[in-house]
This record gives C-alpha cells, structure tokens and sequence, in this order.
C-alpha cells in the first residue's frame, strides 16, 4: 500500500495511544507501517512535524464537532450555551483519541491551524457576548484549559496499587465532604457544572452598554439637603 501522510498520521496516533508523548519514536511508527524510517521522512520532516500533524487532525475533528453543536443550539442561544456547546464537543472530540489531551495541550505552542481556530472560534463568541478586549484571551484560554486538564485526568493512568474496601472507609471518615463531593454528581454533569461557573465568573466582566452623558438641557439630578 502506498506511503501517505495519512496512513503516517494513522500510524501515529496507535503508536502514541500506547507510548504517550516521551516514548513516542517514529522508528516506532516506521516499524507499525513495516517501513524503513527515512522513508516516512518523505512526508514528515521530523517527530514535531509528526505531532503536530497528529494534534491537528484531532482539533480539527473538533472544530467540526463544535461546529454541529452549535448548529443544533437554538437560534437566540445566549453567549454561555455557546461556549457550552463549544466546550463540551471538544471534550467528547478529544476523549476519543487515547492522549488526545496531551496533543491538544501542545497544538498551540506548535502552531497548530486545527488549535488555533478553535481558539478563534471562541474568541469570538466571547468578543459578541460582550466581554472586554483585554479579558477575551484570558477567559478563551480559561476555557480551553480547563478542557484539556478535564480529559488529562479522565484520560490518566489507573491507581498502581488497588484501592481497598477498607482504603474507601478511612476515606470516608478522615474526608468526608470530599468524598461526598466527588461522588455527587457524575463525570458529564460535572463538567457542565463546571462549564456554568467559569461562564458566570466570565459574565461578571461585561458591563450594560453606558447611555452616554446627559442630553443638554435636561434636568439634574439636586442632591437632598436637610434643614
């Protein structure tokens, strides 16, 4: 079968599902295509080229994803049901790909077009909602980051040592609201909770439009004096 950039990026993502991020190799990926490794060097210039043609592929999947939720919103769908929509299709887009987390935590700094529409799409969604210039970047990559740091523990190793009947009882007594806690609510409810809130902290920067200065010749306001 002949050699192409996708049937690399393919490769790619197996390799890495079972390596991670600092065993990943592209002889490994050459030896899952039963190819030389110079030959991939063809199509890929090198392991970063690679990566970022892999975490590419996965946020793209994800603006696409996010672009079907926000079609399915309703027409007058208010700013935080937005970023919602937005927020959770990158979530599921991502939990599909094993390690998809730690490629998405590294698309940005590698320039990644996939990440950085993402970016922009809710960058924009912030900007009509009405948040201030200066806070737009910082309440995106709020967002985002937490996201990414969400799938990073749902994605995350198991415990190495077995947790016990009698582990979960100390726990229990020795923390019991954060026990109680975790188990209020399950994984996808928590999340969207946790989407409500970061939207209300974000909703605390936008401010009514002002109605500008008084129009000329219009009463002012005396302020009450006492006799």
């Amino acid at each position: 079968m002949k050699l192409t950039a996708d049937r690399i990026i393919d490769a790619g993502m197996a390799v890495f599902a079972q390596t991670g991020y600092h065993g990943f190799s592209v002889r490994q990926v050459a030896d899952r295509l039963d190819v030389h490794a110079g030959s991939l060097y063809y199509h890929v210039p090198s392991k970063a080229a690679l990566l970022q043609l892999m975490a590419d592929r996965v946020v793209r999947q994800a603006y696409e994803a996010g672009t079907a939720a926000l079609a399915c919103l309703p027409a007058h769908a208010d700013w935080p049901a937005q970023v919602t929509a937005q927020a959770v299709a990158l979530r599921q887009s991502i939990r599909q790909h094993p390690g998809g987390a730690i490629m998405l935590a590294g698309s940005p700094k590698t320039l990644s077009p996939g990440a950085l529409s993402l970016m922009e799409r809710l960058l924009a969604t912030l900007a009509e909602a009405g948040v201030p210039p200066e806070h737009c970047a910082t309440a995106a990559d709020t967002v985002l980051s937490h996201v990414t740091g969400y799938v990073l523990q749902e994605q995350s190793d198991p415990p190495a040592v077995p947790v016990t009947a009698e582990d979960v009882a100390a726990l229990h007594r020795s923390f019991p609201r954060t026990v109680a806690a975790a188990a209020a609510h399950g994984p996808d409810e928590k999340f969207t909770r946790s989407l409500d809130l970061i939207c209300t902290g974000i909703g605390t920067l936008i401010r009514p439009p002002s109605e500008g200065p008084p129009s000329e010749g219009a009463p002012s306001e005396e302020p009450d004096g006492g006799s």
